[in-house]
């Protein structure tokens, strides 16, 4: 097992986690290591850097490189594709978008960036990636069809599909900046089926949100949208608030 999968396995085992995402073209180089320290000094337990299209590898090295500085937490790439890749991250998430309808997001993007991953050495985090309505701008650049938001069986199959075909996580999106996060009634049908932690994100703006999630089950937490947004204010201190209540601190 990995150094950052093993964080991650530790740190699971005492309650759910809290990841930053930040975009490399909306927050570059020392601009994204401030919201890196901000978020987490308040509790935040990993940094993803990723989400836009067309993020050049050299803005992405120079914001990994500089949030590395600034935390002590891991930093994951996020890849929109392989050029996103960079030896200065600690690890990446190696994803397959299980609902896509295009063969290069299921498998030929990472069938083109697996030798190079292995020639970096960068660590592998190996994830099912399932869009669920309305998916958002990440649902249409990934040719996604949407799982509808009341069909959780549809979820539940996608999940257990990734879990089967030997994955270390499986990640349920709203699409950024969506205007509801992923039902917790399709969180919660999904993690009674798998054995393997689920991650949830987009559109979780409010600690209701957060907290409707985590008892739900969701294991781990991504925003993004409200920090850049709003800054480290309120709302995010909210949510990273019911994440902490959730594992009893």
């Amino acid at each position: 097992m990995g150094r950052v999968l093993q964080y991650l396995t530790d740190k699971l085992r005492r309650g759910p986690l809290h990841m930053t995402l930040i975009d490399p073209e909306k927050k570059v180089g020392r601009s994204a290591a401030n919201v890196a320290a901000a978020a987490v000094a308040l509790g935040s337990d990993a940094i993803m850097l990723g989400g836009s299209t067309g993020i050049s590898p050299e803005i992405m090295a120079e914001t990994v490189r500089a949030v590395k500085a600034a935390v002590p937490v891991p930093t994951i790439i996020f890849p929109e594709s392989p050029a996103s890749i960079t030896a200065a991250a600690d690890a990446i998430y190696f994803m397959s978008l299980l609902n896509s309808r295009s063969v290069d997001h299921v498998i030929r993007m990472q069938a083109h960036s697996a030798l190079e991953i292995l020639r970096i050495g960068l660590e592998p985090l190996s994830l099912g990636y399932i869009i669920v309505a309305p998916g958002m701008r990440v649902g249409e650049v990934g040719q996604a069809d949407p799982v509808p938001r009341e069909n959780v069986e549809l979820a539940q199959s996608y999940a257990l599909a990734a879990e089967f075909l030997g994955m270390h996580l499986v990640y349920l999106e709203a699409g950024s900046g969506a205007p509801a996060p992923v039902p917790p009634e399709m969180v919660r049908a999904v993690r009674k089926v798998l054995h393997i932690p689920v991650i949830v994100g987009g559109g979780i703006r409010t600690a209701q949100e957060a907290g409707n999630l985590l008892a739900a089950g969701a294991q781990i937490l991504v925003t993004g949208t409200v920090t850049e947004q709003e800054g480290i204010g309120p709302a995010f201190e909210g949510i990273l608030s019911e994440v902490r209540r959730a594992r009893g601190e």
